[in-house]
Protein backbone atom coordinates (compact mmCIF):
# COMPACT_ATOMS: atom_id res chain seq x y z
CA UNK A 1 0.00 0.00 0.00
CA UNK A 2 1.38 3.64 -0.60
CA UNK A 3 2.60 5.96 1.87
CA UNK A 4 1.59 8.46 0.12
CA UNK A 5 0.53 11.64 2.52
CA UNK A 6 1.89 9.55 5.28
CA UNK A 7 2.29 6.22 6.47
CA UNK A 8 -0.63 5.98 8.33
CA UNK A 9 -2.42 6.77 4.98
CA UNK A 10 -1.52 3.30 4.33
CA UNK A 11 -4.14 1.14 6.83
CA UNK A 12 -6.77 3.70 5.42
CA UNK A 13 -6.13 2.27 2.34
CA UNK A 14 -5.56 -0.99 2.70
CA UNK A 15 -8.69 -1.00 5.23
CA UNK A 16 -11.10 0.39 2.16
CA UNK A 17 -10.69 -2.60 0.10
CA UNK A 18 -10.92 -5.30 3.19
CA UNK A 19 -6.97 -6.30 4.01
CA UNK A 20 -6.38 -7.93 6.79
CA UNK A 21 -2.23 -6.99 6.85
CA UNK A 22 -0.55 -4.76 4.48
CA UNK A 23 3.17 -4.10 3.17
CA UNK A 24 4.48 -0.42 3.09
CA UNK A 25 7.96 0.94 1.91
CA UNK A 26 8.91 2.74 5.14
CA UNK A 27 10.41 5.56 2.66
CA UNK A 28 10.70 7.29 -0.54
CA UNK A 29 12.06 4.42 -2.84
CA UNK A 30 13.57 6.74 -5.12
CA UNK A 31 15.22 8.35 -2.31
CA UNK A 32 18.09 7.79 -0.01
CA UNK A 33 17.46 9.48 3.01
CA UNK A 34 14.42 10.21 4.83
CA UNK A 35 12.49 12.78 6.66
CA UNK A 36 12.46 11.88 10.47
CA UNK A 37 9.43 9.78 11.57
CA UNK A 38 7.14 12.20 13.58
CA UNK A 39 5.66 11.30 16.91
CA UNK A 40 2.45 12.21 15.62
CA UNK A 41 2.84 10.33 12.30
CA UNK A 42 3.65 7.10 14.21
CA UNK A 43 0.82 7.47 17.05
CA UNK A 44 -1.66 7.80 13.98
CA UNK A 45 -0.28 5.07 12.41
CA UNK A 46 -0.94 2.67 15.29
CA UNK A 47 -3.62 3.67 16.25
CA UNK A 48 -5.47 2.96 12.73
CA UNK A 49 -3.87 -0.14 12.82
CA UNK A 50 -5.59 -1.34 16.01
CA UNK A 51 -9.14 0.29 14.64
CA UNK A 52 -9.00 -1.60 11.47
CA UNK A 53 -7.34 -4.64 12.70
CA UNK A 54 -4.83 -4.85 10.28
CA UNK A 55 -2.10 -7.01 11.58
CA UNK A 56 0.63 -7.46 10.95
CA UNK A 57 1.85 -4.54 9.32
CA UNK A 58 5.01 -5.24 7.15
CA UNK A 59 8.02 -2.87 5.69
CA UNK A 60 9.56 -3.52 2.63
CA UNK A 61 13.32 -1.96 1.81
CA UNK A 62 13.82 0.43 -1.16
CA UNK A 63 14.99 -1.29 -4.35
CA UNK A 64 18.10 1.12 -4.22
CA UNK A 65 19.59 -0.98 -1.41
CA UNK A 66 22.29 -3.10 -2.52
CA UNK A 67 24.00 -5.54 0.04
CA UNK A 68 25.68 -7.48 -1.65
CA UNK A 69 27.72 -4.51 -4.30
CA UNK A 70 31.64 -4.77 -4.54
CA UNK A 71 31.59 -1.22 -5.00
CA UNK A 72 32.48 0.27 -1.37
CA UNK A 73 30.81 3.21 -1.87
CA UNK A 74 27.54 1.88 -2.79
CA UNK A 75 27.79 -0.79 0.07
CA UNK A 76 28.36 2.12 2.28
CA UNK A 77 25.52 3.73 1.25
CA UNK A 78 23.47 0.80 0.96
CA UNK A 79 24.00 0.06 4.73
CA UNK A 80 23.01 3.33 5.25
CA UNK A 81 20.00 3.56 4.20
CA UNK A 82 19.04 -0.22 5.25
CA UNK A 83 19.96 1.04 8.50
CA UNK A 84 17.47 3.78 8.56
CA UNK A 85 14.52 1.27 7.18
CA UNK A 86 15.39 -0.75 9.72
CA UNK A 87 15.60 2.34 12.62
CA UNK A 88 11.82 3.24 10.79
CA UNK A 89 10.22 -0.19 11.07
CA UNK A 90 11.39 -0.30 14.85
CA UNK A 91 10.01 3.00 15.49
CA UNK A 92 6.57 2.10 13.85
CA UNK A 93 6.63 -1.51 15.56
CA UNK A 94 6.96 -3.41 12.42
CA UNK A 95 7.78 -7.18 13.46
CA UNK A 96 10.00 -7.28 9.92
CA UNK A 97 11.46 -5.62 7.08
CA UNK A 98 11.88 -7.31 4.01
CA UNK A 99 14.80 -6.83 1.50
CA UNK A 100 16.66 -8.76 -1.57
CA UNK A 101 20.19 -10.01 -1.12
CA UNK A 102 21.24 -7.96 -3.36
CA UNK A 103 23.35 -8.41 -6.56
CA UNK A 104 26.99 -9.43 -6.63
CA UNK A 105 27.35 -7.39 -10.02
CA UNK A 106 30.44 -9.34 -11.57
CA UNK A 107 32.28 -10.22 -8.33
CA UNK A 108 31.14 -13.46 -7.66
CA UNK A 109 28.55 -15.57 -6.01
CA UNK A 110 30.86 -16.06 -2.46
CA UNK A 111 31.71 -12.67 -2.62
CA UNK A 112 28.54 -11.48 -2.99
CA UNK A 113 27.46 -13.56 0.23
CA UNK A 114 29.94 -12.66 2.36
CA UNK A 115 28.98 -8.63 1.66
CA UNK A 116 25.35 -9.53 2.44
CA UNK A 117 25.96 -11.23 5.86
CA UNK A 118 28.68 -8.73 6.54
CA UNK A 119 25.95 -6.20 5.97
CA UNK A 120 23.23 -7.60 7.97
CA UNK A 121 25.71 -8.26 11.19
CA UNK A 122 26.70 -4.50 11.13
CA UNK A 123 22.93 -3.36 10.51
CA UNK A 124 21.82 -5.39 13.48
CA UNK A 125 24.56 -4.48 15.97
CA UNK A 126 23.28 -0.86 15.10
CA UNK A 127 19.49 -1.63 15.29
CA UNK A 128 18.72 -3.44 18.75
CA UNK A 129 15.47 -4.53 19.47
CA UNK A 130 12.26 -6.69 17.73
CA UNK A 131 12.32 -5.65 14.50
CA UNK A 132 13.67 -8.89 12.13
CA UNK A 133 15.27 -8.79 8.74
CA UNK A 134 13.30 -11.08 6.26
CA UNK A 135 15.08 -11.88 3.21
CA UNK A 136 13.28 -12.11 0.16
CA UNK A 137 13.38 -15.74 -2.29
CA UNK A 138 14.19 -13.42 -6.56
CA UNK A 139 13.87 -15.11 -9.73
CA UNK A 140 17.97 -15.21 -9.95
CA UNK A 141 18.13 -12.96 -12.88
CA UNK A 142 21.58 -11.74 -13.79
CA UNK A 143 23.75 -12.13 -10.65
CA UNK A 144 21.23 -11.29 -8.11
CA UNK A 145 21.32 -13.09 -5.23
CA UNK A 146 18.25 -15.29 -3.45
CA UNK A 147 17.29 -17.43 -6.25
CA UNK A 148 18.43 -20.68 -4.75
CA UNK A 149 17.49 -21.95 -1.04
CA UNK A 150 21.04 -22.61 -0.69
CA UNK A 151 22.22 -19.23 -0.42
CA UNK A 152 19.74 -18.12 1.19
CA UNK A 153 21.72 -20.59 3.90
CA UNK A 154 24.95 -18.98 3.04
CA UNK A 155 23.93 -16.23 4.41
CA UNK A 156 22.21 -17.14 7.63
CA UNK A 157 25.20 -19.17 8.03
CA UNK A 158 27.51 -15.96 8.50
CA UNK A 159 24.78 -13.76 10.59
CA UNK A 160 25.73 -13.58 14.18
CA UNK A 161 22.09 -12.57 14.92
CA UNK A 162 19.90 -15.67 13.47
CA UNK A 163 17.24 -15.64 15.70
CA UNK A 164 16.69 -11.59 13.97
CA UNK A 165 16.64 -13.52 10.10
CA UNK A 166 13.55 -14.91 8.47
CA UNK A 167 12.70 -15.51 5.26
CA UNK A 168 9.54 -14.00 2.29
CA UNK A 169 8.87 -16.63 -0.29
CA UNK A 170 7.27 -14.97 -3.33
CA UNK A 171 5.57 -17.29 -5.39
CA UNK A 172 6.74 -15.53 -8.68
CA UNK A 173 9.64 -15.26 -7.68
CA UNK A 174 10.69 -19.04 -6.63
CA UNK A 175 9.02 -20.17 -9.59
CA UNK A 176 11.18 -18.11 -12.08
CA UNK A 177 14.60 -19.33 -10.13
CA UNK A 178 13.41 -22.77 -11.69
CA UNK A 179 10.55 -24.20 -9.22
CA UNK A 180 7.36 -25.71 -10.62
CA UNK A 181 4.88 -25.55 -8.10
CA UNK A 182 2.08 -26.03 -10.24
CA UNK A 183 1.33 -29.67 -8.78
CA UNK A 184 1.48 -31.23 -6.02
CA UNK A 185 4.67 -32.86 -6.33
CA UNK A 186 6.55 -29.83 -7.62
CA UNK A 187 4.86 -27.85 -4.20
CA UNK A 188 6.05 -30.98 -1.54
CA UNK A 189 9.35 -30.87 -3.27
CA UNK A 190 10.18 -26.97 -3.22
CA UNK A 191 8.53 -27.29 0.60
CA UNK A 192 11.42 -30.74 1.52
CA UNK A 193 14.10 -28.16 0.16
CA UNK A 194 13.40 -25.44 1.98
CA UNK A 195 12.85 -27.62 5.00
CA UNK A 196 16.00 -29.13 4.94
CA UNK A 197 17.71 -25.93 4.17
CA UNK A 198 16.40 -23.06 5.82
CA UNK A 199 13.92 -24.98 8.18
CA UNK A 200 9.79 -24.34 7.83
CA UNK A 201 9.66 -22.30 11.27
CA UNK A 202 11.37 -19.35 9.79
CA UNK A 203 9.21 -18.72 6.62
CA UNK A 204 7.50 -15.42 7.72
CA UNK A 205 5.43 -14.54 5.10
CA UNK A 206 4.55 -14.64 1.30
CA UNK A 207 4.54 -12.67 -1.37
CA UNK A 208 1.86 -14.05 -3.74
CA UNK A 209 2.30 -13.17 -7.16
CA UNK A 210 1.30 -14.77 -10.49
CA UNK A 211 4.05 -15.37 -12.97
CA UNK A 212 4.22 -13.32 -16.32
CA UNK A 213 7.18 -15.21 -17.79
CA UNK A 214 8.25 -18.99 -18.26
CA UNK A 215 9.01 -20.86 -15.29
CA UNK A 216 12.54 -21.20 -15.01
CA UNK A 217 12.93 -17.77 -17.27
CA UNK A 218 14.73 -16.50 -14.29
CA UNK A 219 12.59 -12.83 -15.63
CA UNK A 220 10.99 -11.40 -12.64
CA UNK A 221 7.84 -10.21 -14.02
CA UNK A 222 4.36 -10.73 -11.81
CA UNK A 223 1.18 -11.18 -13.40
CA UNK A 224 -2.79 -10.79 -11.49
CA UNK A 225 -3.49 -14.36 -9.83
CA UNK A 226 -4.62 -16.90 -11.84
CA UNK A 227 -3.41 -14.97 -15.22
CA UNK A 228 -0.01 -15.99 -15.34
CA UNK A 229 2.05 -19.08 -15.65
CA UNK A 230 0.72 -20.31 -12.52
CA UNK A 231 -2.41 -20.31 -12.75
CA UNK A 232 -4.61 -20.77 -9.34
CA UNK A 233 -3.49 -24.15 -8.09
CA UNK A 234 -0.23 -23.12 -6.61
CA UNK A 235 -2.38 -20.52 -4.23
CA UNK A 236 -5.29 -22.83 -3.44
CA UNK A 237 -2.28 -25.00 -1.91
CA UNK A 238 -0.93 -22.16 -0.26
CA UNK A 239 -3.99 -21.02 1.16
CA UNK A 240 -5.06 -24.49 2.45
CA UNK A 241 -1.65 -25.19 4.21
CA UNK A 242 -1.87 -25.84 7.39
CA UNK A 243 1.49 -24.80 8.45
CA UNK A 244 1.21 -21.59 7.19
CA UNK A 245 -2.38 -20.33 8.35
CA UNK A 246 -0.98 -17.45 10.67
CA UNK A 247 1.71 -16.27 8.15
CA UNK A 248 0.64 -12.97 6.50
CA UNK A 249 0.46 -13.13 2.39
CA UNK A 250 0.41 -10.09 0.20
CA UNK A 251 0.15 -8.66 -3.37
CA UNK A 252 2.68 -7.18 -5.11
CA UNK A 253 0.68 -7.28 -8.66
CA UNK A 254 0.11 -4.46 -10.65
CA UNK A 255 -2.86 -1.64 -9.85
CA UNK A 256 -3.95 1.38 -10.47
CA UNK A 257 -5.07 4.13 -8.11
CA UNK A 258 -8.48 2.90 -7.31
CA UNK A 259 -7.02 0.07 -6.74
CA UNK A 260 -9.34 -1.98 -8.21
CA UNK A 261 -7.09 -4.62 -9.13
CA UNK A 262 -6.14 -5.60 -6.01
CA UNK A 263 -9.54 -6.66 -4.56
CA UNK A 264 -10.24 -8.49 -7.75
CA UNK A 265 -7.04 -10.33 -6.74
CA UNK A 266 -8.12 -10.25 -3.34
CA UNK A 267 -11.44 -11.73 -4.30
CA UNK A 268 -9.66 -14.55 -6.26
CA UNK A 269 -7.49 -15.50 -3.52
CA UNK A 270 -9.90 -15.72 -0.83
CA UNK A 271 -12.81 -17.86 -3.23
CA UNK A 272 -9.70 -20.80 -3.04
CA UNK A 273 -9.97 -21.43 0.37
CA UNK A 274 -11.74 -24.74 1.75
Amino acid sequence: MSIAGGVDKAIERGARIGCETVQIFTKNTNQWRAKPLDAGEIQRFQEFQRAHSIFPVVGHAAYLINLASPDDRLWERSLEAFVIELQRAEQLGLPGLVIHPGAHMGAGEEAGLARVAEAINRALLQVPGKVEIWLETTAGQGTVLGGSFGQLRAILERVHQPERIGFCLDTAHVAAAGRDIRTRAGYEAVWAEWDALLGIDRVRMFHLNDLARPVGSRVDRHAHIGQGVLGLEPFRMLLNDPRFVARPMVLETPKGKDLKEDVENLRVLRSLFE
